[in-house]
This record gives structure tokens, sequence and C-alpha cells, in this order.
């Protein structure tokens, strides 16, 4: 959903509830941030976002009718709550929502590096296999965006050792 559908739902939703500007942003944001969101010159955060409907009671994939919306794909407020959960394969199967590339692509990198490291844990050689292509998908998906992660990246460099160590004495031990 583009900022001009989420602004005009946002102000909707508002004037339903008979609330001012100032009624709805509290502490939060800025009476000017909301009038930005409402007119689709400003796109709100996911944290913002996630404020604004709470406030307003409203669900915001009730009203999308992308494309994407009708082919079942997960928002990104979803994958946040998989996240959380520590459901980190469905994050790694999703495909990007639309219009939170950055946030999807470093909660992508996270969930790879969580899953990488929960593989290095088994004495599996297909797990350690599998742990190496997830860390070096963290790490590529690390360096990109604005949320590029410095952090994200070195761990995944240093699984990518461990795994690539535990494979190492695996395969001397065969020989």
């Amino acid at each position: 959903m583009d900022a001009k559908n989420i602004g005009r739902i946002i102000k909707e939703a508002r004037l339903a509830k008979k609330m001012t500007q100032n009624e709805v942003v509290g502490d939060f944001i800025t009476r000017n941030m909301l009038s930005q969101i409402e007119s689709g010159s400003a796109m709100p955060s996911v944290k913002t976002l996630e404020y604004l409907c709470k406030v307003l009671d409203i669900q915001l994939e009730a009203y999308d009718t992308s494309p994407a919306a009708d082919t079942g794909m997960v928002s990104y407020i979803e994958l946040r709550n998989l996240y959380a959960a520590g459901v980190y394969e469905e994050i790694v199967k999703a495909e990007p929502p639309h219009g939170y590339i950055d946030e999807f692509t470093a909660l992508k990198a996270r969930a790879c590096l969580h899953l990488a490291e929960q593989l290095t844990e088994n004495d599996d050689i297909a797990a350690f296999q599998r742990a190496v292509e997830l860390a070096k998908k963290a790490q590529e998906l690390s360096t990109q965006g604005i949320f590029a992660d410095i952090n994200a990246h070195d761990k995944a460099e240093q699984l990518i050792k461990k795994a690539a160590a535990k494979l190492s004495a695996y395969y001397s031990s065969l020989i």
C-alpha cells in the first residue's frame, strides 16, 4: 500500500472517531507529522503505523486491495510478529512486503542469522551446510538498505567459520 492510501485510511478513521490530530498524536509523534502522513506526503515508520492503528482501532491489512494482498503476501507487521515468536523459517521464505523493503531486508538478515545459529548446534552435516548457506545470505542482506548492520555481517562471518570448521572436521574423519 502506498503513502497516499495509508494517509487516506488514517484520516478517514480519525474523522470517523471524531478525533482531532492532536488527540491522535499524543506524545508519540507531532501533529505536523500526522498531517504529512494523512496527506500522503510522508510514509510512516512501522512503529508509527502500529501506534496509529492502535489509537484509531484499525487494521490496515483489511484495507489493502493491492495485488500483493490477493496473493496472500504476509505484511511486514506479521513478519515482525513471526520474528518475535522465533518462527524464522517463514521469514526466510517470505517475499518482501510492498513498501517495506529495507525493513524486510534487515529482518530477513537477522532471521537467517538466528536460523544458522540454531543449525550449528546440531551434529548433522546437512544442518551445517544449510547453516553456511543461511549465514552467507545473512551476510549479503546485512549490507543492504538503510538498516545495514555490520554486527550482523560479522556474526554471520563467525558462524560461517564455525560451521566450516565442523564440516572440515567431519570430512577429515572420513579419510
